[in-house]
């Protein structure tokens, strides 16, 4: 086993200081109910902080857009009511020595066509969820702007409830993630077009409203991903390149972490160029956009994401040894851990203490309970 040491280093950016390499990933538990967070969340944050998490970001939690979840507990990030219950989060979270950002999202045409909010349109860049695959409406140019709007109130929100980041979602598929994919944005105007670049203009204006409502000292973190749960080996880069003409202008426009997800943190995002051992997404951004980055993907679990939760296969065991070597090189900052806390909340500090014998092993019955 290797010395974990390098996981355990402090790391500074802007006004962001953490005490260690471990980021707590965004993981849906749509457990707030009428979509207010209230103690039971508030609780179940404070235990990973207690368990010595580094940064927590939480759960999706939606701008003020009348379809923008797409489940009925998933908590809303606008309305006092609302808000109060995140700021009660964060306090709990401060007090206990954590660090935390709220996830923020849209889930676009995920949503399915009754909804959870009767009435409310399912918006999408062109009226689709995935390739052919009709679904809502196509948002119009007020649709857009209002949307922006609404992200950039939740960017100044988190920051006024006492948020140390935020991160935004635009993984996964869902809205923002549509405005990348051609399968899902056919628009022929300035939020489209053949190449990634034009179709990242949505999110390069999302973020830079963000940024210019917190100012330029509070760090903004941005989710992406190759993979969409519509399509798991969809690709909106195939090439250093293209992935150069996506992911720099977004950091230029405001995004200071780049949290670049995959299912399995081991693999190579392009082994054609450096080998099976080579950098995976979160190393290809950094090197690429030179902003720090997040890696993710089945650390410490057994079991690849869609495996565990739906079809119960294995794969191949994810090993901390090749983590802390990616780590130590430099590859990337910092390293999302998942489904591992949901059933652990004290997985860093027993791999702090070297206790890797008693670490809980994920177990899927978890997902019901907040705890």
């Amino acid at each position: 086993m290797s010395n974990t040491d390098i996981l355990f280093q402090p790391f500074r950016l802007k006004t962001l200081e953490l005490p260690n390499r471990i980021v707590m990933a965004p993981m849906t538990r749509n457990k707030a109910p009428d979509g207010i967070p209230g103690a039971a969340n508030a609780d179940y944050y404070r235990k990973r902080a207690e368990g010595g998490v580094g940064l927590i970001l939480s759960e999706g939690t939606v701008v003020d857009r009348p379809a923008s979840r797409n489940l009925p507990d998933i908590p809303f990030f606008h309305g006092d009511e609302a808000m109060a219950g995140w700021k009660a989060v964060a306090d709990a979270v401060h007090a206990a020595g954590g660090k935390m950002g709220p996830q923020i999202w849209h889930t676009g045409s995920t949503r399915t066509p009754d909804g959870w909010e009767p009435g409310a349109p399912v918006e999408s860049p062109s009226g689709l969820v995935g390739p052919d695959d009709q679904r809502g409406n196509t948002m119009s140019d007020a649709d857009i702007a209002d949307t922006i709007a609404a992200f950039a109130k939740a960017a100044l929100d988190a920051k006024n409830a006492g948020f140390d980041t935020f991160e935004i979602h635009g993984a996964h598929g869902y809205l923002i993630d549509q405005f990348f994919w051609s399968g899902t944005n056919l628009r022929t105007d300035r939020f489209g077009g053949k190449t990634i670049a034009e179709r990242s203009t949505f999110a390069r204006e999302v973020v830079a409203a963000m940024r210019a409502a917190v100012g330029p000292d509070f760090p903004i973190i941005l989710r992406v991903s190759q993979w969409k749960q519509q399509d798991f080996t969809a690709r909106l880069a195939t090439t250093p390149d293209e992935m150069t003409s996506w992911l720099a202008p977004l950091v230029e426009a405001g995004v200071d972490i780049i949290h670049a997800s995959q299912r399995r943190f081991w693999e190579p995002e392009f082994p054609e160029i450096d080998g099976e051992k080579g950098l995976n997404f979160a190393g290809w951004a950094k090197k690429l956009t030179g902003a720090a980055t997040i890696s993710v993907g089945s650390v410490g679990l057994s079991s690849d994401f869609i495996g565990a939760l739906f079809s119960g296969e294995a794969s191949e065991k994810s090993s901390i040894d090749d983590l802390i070597e990616r780590m130590e090189k430099n590859e990337f900052d910092l390293i999302a851990v998942g489904r591992a806390l949901i059933t652990d909340a004290q997985w860093p500090n027993k791999v702090k203490s070297g206790a890797f014998d008693q670490l809980e092993d994920f177990n899927a019955a978890a997902l019901g309970e907040l705890v």
